[in-house]
This record gives C-alpha cells, structure tokens and sequence, in this order.
C-alpha cells in the first residue's frame, strides 16, 4: 500500500534530520558520512529480515515484506539481506570512523561501491523482469534514491587520492623489466582470468539458452537454478557475461604489460561485485526458498561449490596482489634525456 511507502521515507527523512543534527561537523567534511550513516540503519532493517525470512525472529518486519516489497521474500532477496546485513554494515561503519578521524576510505568505498552496485542492478532488473514483476508496489521507488547514490558516491570516492607507496623509481623500473614468465604469481593470477573469463561466457551462453549439449547438461545437472523464473540468476550470468568478461581480458593485459595504473582500483570495485554476487547466487541455489527442481542436485554440491568458491576468490586475490605490490602498475618513470635533465636541475 502507499501507507507503507509514504511511512517508510518520512522514517528514512527523520533519520537523515537526526544524523544530520548530530554530525554536522562530519557531514561538512564529506556528506558521504550522513549516507553511510542512514544506510548502516538500512543495512540492520535487511538483516532483521533475513533472519525472519529464515525463521530465527518472528513478527518484526513481516507486515512490510508481505505489503511492501514481496520480493525480498525469494531466496536472492534474504542472501542479499544476509549480505547487505553483515559485510555492507560493517563497511560503513569503517568509512563512517575514517571520517570521524579524518582517514582516508578510499579502498574501502571502492570496495563498496562494487558491491553494492551489482547488488541493486541484479535485484531492481530481476524485480521488473522476473515472476514478480505483477507485483511491484509503491514500495518499489524508494529504490530510485539507491541507482543515485552510487553514481554520486563513485564519484567522491574515485577522486579522493591514493595512499602513498613506498615505491622508488628503481623499484618501479626493476619490477617492469620482468617478463610474466618471471612473475609466477601473476603468470598464476592471467590463467585464473583466462579461465574464469571462458566459464563466464559459458553461463552467458547457458541462460541465453544455446542449444549445444554441454549448456543442456549443466543447466540440468550443475546449475538447474539458472531456469529459475525469478530471473535474478538469469541476470546475474548476464552482468557477469556484460561487465566481468571484458574486465578478465582488460585485467590479463594489465597483468602482462607495465603501466596500467587504472588496475588496483577497478580490482577492488570487481572484488566487491563479484564476491557479493557470488554470495548470493551461491546461497539461493541451495536455499529452502527455492523450488527443490531448480536447487542444485546433491551429487554436484562438490562442482558447484569448488567452480563458484573459485570464480569468487580470484578476484579478491587480484586487489590484494595488486594492493600489496603496486610498483608493476605504476606508470614508468621519465626516460632519457629529460630524466637526465631533472636529475641535473
């Protein structure tokens, strides 16, 4: 009902005045904080749901998840409570204390950002395009701020500056001189890419319903919750297929060739989308919620889990590779004769 609606955001405004009250010194030194502040409230709202969804508390949002916004109800809407509830929390409670002390967030918010964008565009798309789509409510548009904020956030987030390496010129120039063959963990790290990037064009092709054997036999056998028709799980192999595909191919390249000082942070945004993705693919393809015919089949627990722990892991492997040791990534130092020049002035 509109009720629900209208009452929903007179609570989110009321929060915001409050927050806004009592930190204005903060909100002064980055408005982000009163975001991060009213979405923590949020964040423990979806986790209340999801515990209730699965039966661990009982009667505190159920008027509003069966009024408001049934979709939540699915197997994807609790695993992305579960996770909008625990990580994302967590998160901004860590970029709301750095701007209490006046830290920098940077990675944190990239981190974030990914996260949370894969997570609303995955939902919002498979509400207007799955089985529920009949029954969007008022309830829906109170989404509309959450494409926004992103989109603002990212922005503040990617202009805030990088924290400073150690990283001479001659440590710079030393690491760009290896070849990837002298690099294991990165020649280790371009297999990894190479091979989840084959097996996202693989689900890509499967949920396009391409009719060779082996997308029949995986649907059926692997993965059976692709045909679900809450069409979240379709979705998501196609985010991943858009967006994650060309990004394994872009990030090989920066692994093999020196220079490309774009990598960290973008590591750090897919890690976030790719890990919350993963989370809650992986859970809704098991959960109670789903329909027994399209959770995955008990003798391929082993496959699915190793395939899909795998796709999620690398990425974060990948930030923290290149986090941990960014002189390969730095642009190469002036050569020639105007280094000799500056040296000599």
């Amino acid at each position: 009902p509109l009720w629900v609606t209208l009452m929903s955001a007179l609570i989110l405004g009321l929060l915001f005045v409050a927050v806004y009250s009592l930190s204005h010194g903060e909100i002064s030194y980055d408005p982000l904080y009163a975001v991060f502040a009213v979405f923590a409230f949020t964040s423990v709202v979806d986790l209340i749901i999801a515990l209730q969804e699965d039966g661990y508390v009982v009667g505190f949002m159920d008027f509003y998840t069966k009024e408001g916004e049934p979709y939540l109800r699915t197997a994807h809407g609790v695993f992305i409570c579960y996770w909008d509830g625990t990580v994302h929390y967590l998160l901004y409670l860590a970029m709301a204390g750095a701007i209490r002390r006046r830290k920098r967030y940077r990675n944190f918010g990239l981190y974030w950002l990914g996260s949370f964008a894969m997570s609303i565009l995955v939902f919002l798309t498979g509400n207007i395009l799955g089985k529920y789509s009949s029954e969007i409510r008022p309830a829906f548009f109170l989404t509309i701020p959450y494409l926004l904020v992103p989109c603002w956030a990212g922005v503040r987030v990617f202009s805030q500056p990088r924290a400073p390496t150690c990283c001479t010129a001659n440590t710079v120039q030393e690491e760009q001189r290896k070849g990837l063959l002298q690099r294991p963990a990165d020649l280790a790290l371009v297999i990894y890419l190479i091979l989840a990037g084959f097996f996202t064009l693989f689900r890509g092709l499967v949920v396009l319903d391409c009719p060779t054997d082996s997308c029949f036999v995986y649907i059926y056998q692997y993965e059976p919750y692709l045909r679900d028709p809450v069409a979240y799980p379709k979705v998501q192999m196609l985010m991943y297929m858009f967006y994650v595909l060309p990004f394994c191919g872009l990030a090989a390249y920066a692994l093999t060739f020196p220079g490309c000082s774009w990598l960290p942070d973008w590591a750090l945004v897919f890690a976030g989308a790719i890990g919350q993705a993963q989370f809650s693919h992986m859970g809704a393809s098991m959960h109670l919620r789903t329909p027994f015919t399209y959770r995955v089949p008990e003798d391929t627990w082993g496959c699915f889990f190793v395939c899909n722990l795998l796709y999620a892991l690398g990425p974060h492997l990948l930030a923290y590779r290149c986090l941990q040791w960014p002189a390969f990534f730095h642009q190469p130092p002036p050569s020639g004769p105007i280094a000799l020049h500056k040296k000599q002035h």
